[in-house]
C-alpha cells in the first residue's frame, strides 16, 4: 500500500460503480461526472495533490500539466493509443504512464466490418429512404458492392489490425496486409508494400496509430494513386488521413466512400489541428461516420476500466504496473 494512507485520485470520466468501489477502497476519489471532459485548467487545479490519475481520450497529459502535481505516481489510461498522452514527459517527472492494450480490439474490428458494409451498401442513405414516407417497395435503385470476391487491404497489422484479418477472412474476400514494422503477417494474408496494395484495393481499411510516420499517410498524391473508386474505413487515428484531400478525392470520384470512426480533430497533441469535422465531409453522401465508437461496448468499457484501475492499483502498492508504456529508475 502507498506510504500515503489517503491517496486522492482522479478519475476524468464517470465509470462503472464497481471500478469506483475498488478505487474509493484505498483512497479518496474525485470523479468527473462528464461526459464533457474536464477543462484544462481544471484538470490541473483538480490533479494537484493526487497521486493517481485515470484518464480517458479527450485528455491531454503533457510537461506543463505534470509540474502542478508533484505527487503523482501515475496516469493510468483507459484507453489503447497514448498519443494525447506525453511518454516522455511523464517520465521525467517519475511518473508511471500506463494504456489498455489489448480489450479494444475486437469492438474496433467489429465496428470497423459495420462501417465497411455500411458504406458499401449504401445504409446511411437507405435508411434515409425509408424514413422520407415515400418509400413504396423495392425499386432497382442504391445498388451497392460487397465483400465477397473484393481485395481488401489492412494497414497496420496491430492488435486491431489482426483481430480485423480475422473477420475478414470469413467474408469471402482476398486480404491484402500492410505494415512496416517488424509485425508478423497473418496466416492466409499476402504482405505487400503500401502503395503497391492500394493499386488494387476495393476497399481499405486503416487501423493505425498516429505518430510522426503516419500523419497524412493519406494524402492527395496516396489517393490520387489509389485503385480509382475504393473505399476507405479509418478506425486507427482521424490525422492518418488528410481530411481535406479525402473530401477532394470523393468529390472527384477518386475515392468511392470514406468511412470513419476517428477524425483529426479529435488528436489533441497536434497544436494545429482542426477545429471541426471538414463540412466537406459531413455533408457528402458518400460518407459514414461513427462518434468514436470503436470501445463502446458496455462490458469491454468495464472492463477497460477495471484493468486502468489494476494498474493503479499495483503502483499504489508499491509495485510495477502491468501495462506501463514507459521504464522508471
Amino acid at each position: 500500500m502507498s506510504a500515503d494512507p489517503q491517496p486522492r485520485l482522479l478519475v476524468t470520466q464517470p465509470i462503472d460503480g464497481s471500478v469506483a468501489a475498488r478505487l474509493s477502497a484505498v483512497g479518496t476519489l474525485d470523479l468527473h461526472p462528464g461526459p464533457e471532459p474536464v477543462p484544462p485548467a481544471e484538470l490541473a487545479r483538480r490533479l494537484a495533490g493526487c497521486q493517481a490519475m485515470m484518464g480517458f481520450m479527450p485528455d491531454r497529459v503533457d510537461a506543463a500539466l505534470l509540474a502542478q502535481a508533484p505527487g503523482l505516481r501515475i496516469v493510468a489510461c483507459a484507453l489503447k493509443g497514448h498519443d494525447g498522452y506525453d511518454a516522455a514527459a511523464c517520465t521525467s517527472a517519475g511518473v508511471w504512464l500506463t494504456t489498455v492494450p489489448d480489450l479494444l480490439s475486437a469492438p474496433t474490428a467489429e465496428l470497423a466490418l459495420g462501417l465497411a458494409i455500411g458504406l458499401a451498401r449504401h445504409l446511411r442513405r437507405g435508411d434515409a429512404l425509408v424514413r422520407s414516407g415515400v418509400f413504396d417497395g423495392w425499386r432497382p435503385v442504391l445498388y451497392g458492392r460487397g465483400l465477397d470476391g473484393a481485395t481488401v487491404v489492412v494497414v497496420g497489422l496491430g492488435s486491431v489490425g489482426r483481430a480485423l484479418v480475422r473477420r475478414l477472412q470469413g467474408f469471402g474476400c482476398r486480404v491484402i496486409g500492410v505494415d512496416a514494422g517488424d509485425v508478423p503477417t497473418p496466416t492466409g494474408v499476402s504482405r505487400q508494400l503500401l502503395d503497391e496494395a492500394l493499386a488494387v484495393a476495393d476497399t481499405v481499411f486503416l487501423a493505425l496509430p498516429l505518430t510522426a510516420h503516419t500523419r497524412h499517410l493519406v494524402d492527395a498524391d496516396r489517393l490520387g494513386r489509389t485503385r480509382p473508386g475504393a473505399l476507405w474505413v479509418n478506425v486507427g487515428r482521424g490525422s492518418v488521413v488528410d481530411e481535406l484531400a479525402m473530401a477532394s478525392a470523393l468529390e472527384t470520384g477518386q475515392a468511392g466512400g470514406y468511412a470513419a470512426d476517428v477524425f483529426a480533430f479529435e488528436d489533441l497533441s497536434l497544436p494545429d489541428r482542426p477545429a471541426e469535422i471538414l463540412p466537406r465531409l459531413r455533408t457528402h453522401p458518400h460518407t459514414l461516420f461513427s462518434p468514436h465508437l470503436g470501445s463502446a461496448v458496455a462490458d469491454v468499457r468495464r472492463a477497460i476500466e477495471h484493468r486502468a484501475a489494476d494498474n493503479i492499483l499495483a503502483v499504489l502498492r508499491g509495485g510495477v504496473p502491468p501495462d506501463a508504456v514507459n521504464r522508471l529508475a
